[in-house]
């Protein structure tokens, strides 16, 4: 439960609260992920980004106290999540540490902790190193290597913390930064593109992994156990010596020729579906979709594709949204386009399980890109569209040859009508993308397609594959076409940026209760939004509040990996702390139409008949609360 207008928690002393290592340890747990994300911004970009990647899971997991202290003199309201004092200092810790890490080396005295390589975690035989973004992402890896540490965190501190810079300046002082002026003025000069901070580009708890360099490795060993362990972390690839079976029995070892991985390379086995294929099929999906495109003759450029897709070298950027294997295809995979987007060749492939996008500089100069997206299952308005590239901040489709119709509908604006856009061989006209704007969020543009089945909305959520959006109870979901489903998505557009990246397959929005307000200023709504993923698990929720004359709904809670809100368990309880405009607190909450009774416990005791409740409260109250149905069965509130 989460409320809205609360005022900043005083320090319990002019020190600041006391922090025991119970209320540290949760903090680290509960934002581990953004701690790390943290310190890894902050590390000098000269360790690699191997190192940079152990070395910030090194620094975050010794930020824990050794005994009860107090926190750095930092107003509340800078703490971070929730205002808490735990995790202001585990951040104060993370930071300082990071930025010692980047100091050189004297002669004199003994090096800093940080400055000595992690003793643990460690990985052997492996690189680890997070996923690749885009251009827009490398650019801004490549301006802020430019900065000094102090500056980095600055910018950090205000990108990823959305800390205003009078607050950066108190937790950099905090850290231990002199001139923290000076950090300021340094970060100024990097564009605050500060959106990009959390893509797969700068997080180091999502990773890739690839071997060390095998020969050396292989030059350098000198006892056996040594070669057991590489062995072992490589997946004991070859044979055991003395003409014994190895653990993959008849298998040919690596890089052998095999018949089935060389047809999956040839070009000229490439599945090439009729024009006419999906008028007579059964399913409207992408087994059915054509190859389109002005250079699907073109051979070399298909088995460049083909051959990067198998063994990805050092200058490609390999992507692939969770869930989703890397790996080469099973067999020949089919083509779906082959052509020049913007500056760039772009090659697009399915192989039943998977999109994946190949693109090379239009120029001939070297590096390529190489995307991934789960596809599996997909029909229907799922089939419709696939990103062809995006450049510049607007995005290009490639649509089914089914669709008929394609325009851009700005989400926050339901009452404007769509703008038709044009297609050439599928190929729609760029239009502006969500995926990757920073700042406030003020339009979402999505996707409007037509076909034979009605009108269907989709959103560029930066994949391959842009997610469905529909709206209804769960089970029941409906298109968002009409002035009523349009009206009810309004206010929650801008959520969808929560689950850019995460392998969406589709987005509903339900309106499961209305509640009046307490002051009389009119009702507010209640809403989930749940974001199904391709890979069964990771789906999202958000119950958020909306309130008369609002532009946007508050997220009151928000859970993963829970049926709630969704055709196996419709049932959703949510609460929030709400003011009214004459400053009185309030408890509000709200559960569907099935819920026969709230109550609440911890902080508040409350209950009440319904499946709405509102009960006067006070500023900061933490509680939880419960539900019973109407068929007697318990439900919680997401957090």
């Amino acid at each position: 439960m989460q409320s809205q207008d609360v005022a900043p928690r005083p320090s319990s002393s002019p020190a600041g609260p006391v922090v025991d290592v119970e209320q540290a340890e949760a903090a680290l747990v509960e934002h581990y992920p953004r701690l790390v994300r943290l310190a890894y911004l902050v590390l000098p970009p000269g360790l690699g980004r191997g190192r940079r990647v152990l070395t910030a899971h090194a620094l975050t997991q010794r930020a824990l106290p050794r005994g009860k202290t107090a926190t750095p003199a930092v107003p509340a309201q800078s703490t971070g999540p929730g205002g808490d004092p735990g995790y202001a200092f585990v951040r104060r810790q993370v930071l300082r540490a990071a930025l010692e890490a980047g100091l050189p080396l004297r002669r004199r005295g003994w090096p800093k902790r940080a400055q000595l390589p992690p003793l643990l975690p460690q990985v052997w035989g492996l690189r680890l190193f997070p996923r690749s973004g885009g251009a827009d992402e490398l650019a801004l890896d490549q301006q802020l290597s430019a900065l000094p540490a102090p500056a980095r965190a600055a910018y950090a501190l205000r990108g990823l913390e959305q800390l205003p810079d009078g607050e950066v300046r108190r937790v950099l002082a905090a850290a231990g930064v002199a001139d923290v002026d000076a950090a300021l003025r340094e970060a100024d000069g990097v564009p605050a593109r500060y959106g990009l901070l959390t893509s797969p580009e700068f997080d180091p708890c999502s990773l890739q992994a690839r071997p060390t360099d095998l020969m050396r490795r292989r030059q350098h060993t000198k006892a056996a156990l040594a070669a057991a362990a590489a062995v072992a972390v490589c997946g004991a690839l070859v044979a055991l010596p003395g003409g014994g079976w190895g653990p993959d029995g008849a298998a040919a070892p690596v890089y052998a020729q095999n018949p089935a991985a060389e047809a999956a390379l040839d070009p000229g086995r490439l599945v090439r579906v009729s024009p006419v294929a999906w008028k007579t099929a059964s399913r409207t999906d992408f087994s059915v979709w054509p190859a389109r495109g002005d250079l699907t003759g073109d051979t070399e450029l298909l088995r460049r594709a083909l051959a990067v897709w198998a063994r990805p070298g050092e200058t490609v950027r390999v992507s692939a949204t969770p869930g989703t294997p890397t790996g080469g295809p099973a067999g020949p995979p089919q083509l779906l386009y082959a052509g020049t987007v913007d500056n760039a060749r772009v090659v697009i492939l399915h192989d039943g399980l998977r999109i994946a996008r190949y693109a090379e500089p239009r120029d001939g100069t070297t590096g390529a890109a190489l995307d991934f997206a789960r596809a599996d299952g997909a029909s229907g308005a799922e089939a419709d569209a696939v990103v062809l590239g995006r450049a510049d901040g607007n995005v290009r489709y490639l649509t089914a040859p089914w669709v008929t119709g394609t325009a851009r509908r700005d989400l926050m604006k339901p009452a404007a009508d769509a703008s038709e856009l044009t297609r050439t061989d599928g190929v729609t006209s760029p239009m502006a993308s969500p995926a990757t704007k920073t700042g406030a969020c003020t339009s979402w543009n999505a996707l409007q397609v037509t076909d034979d089945t009605g009108t269907h909305v989709l959103s560029d959520l930066g994949e391959l594959v842009p997610a469905w959006l529909t709206v209804g109870h769960p089970g029941k979901e409906r298109e968002v076409s009409g002035p009523e489903a349009l009206r009810a998505w309004a206010p929650y557009a801008c959520s969808l940026g929560a689950v850019r990246s995460q392998g969406v397959r589709s987005v509903n929005a339900w309106a499961y209760a209305e509640q009046r307000l307490p002051d009389g200023s009119g009702s507010a709504d209640w809403v989930c939004t749940r974001a199904e993923t391709w890979r069964g698990g990771g789906a999202r929720v958000l119950a958020q509040f909306h309130t008369p004359g609002g532009t946007y709904g508050a997220v009151a809670a928000k859970a993963e990996d829970v049926p709630a809100c969704g055709p196996r368990d419709p049932q959703v309880l949510a609460g929030v702390l709400w003011k009214a405009q004459r400053g009185t607190w309030y408890l509000l909450a709200a559960g569907g139409k099935d819920t026969a009774s709230i109550r609440t416990t911890g902080g508040l005791t409350a209950s009440g008949e319904g499946h709405v409740l509102a009960v006067r409260a006070r500023q900061g109250l933490q509680a939880e609360l419960k539900g019973t149905l109407d068929d007697g069965r318990e439900i919680g509130g997401l957090h």
